[in-house]
């Protein structure tokens, strides 16, 4: 396909003309691909984050269970103790 646009636009300027169309063509999907890519970059992160939150508040509630009393009677014991 390239090989009849160049035989059709046989003229020095419409030739220039094409290939800097073709450039500027290539340099814009570059730059689009690159904002997508630094999106799906920040979207990563963020679930990332999330993620981190996640496990951090279910490694707190794992801890807080382990220590709990085994029964209500030591239950009752720790309040009347104060260290509930």
């Amino acid at each position: 396909m390239m090989g009849w646009i160049t035989t059709t636009v046989a003229s020095g300027p419409a030739r220039k003309a094409l290939g800097l169309f073709l450039a500027a063509l290539t340099i814009g999907l570059f730059i689009l691909n690159l904002r997508r890519a630094g999106e799906r970059t920040g979207q990563l992160a963020e679930r990332l984050s999330s993620s981190e939150k996640t496990h951090e508040i279910q490694r707190q509630m794992l801890d807080a269970a382990s220590r709990r009393p085994p029964d209500r009677d030591a239950l009752a014991q720790r309040m009347r103790n104060g260290q509930f």
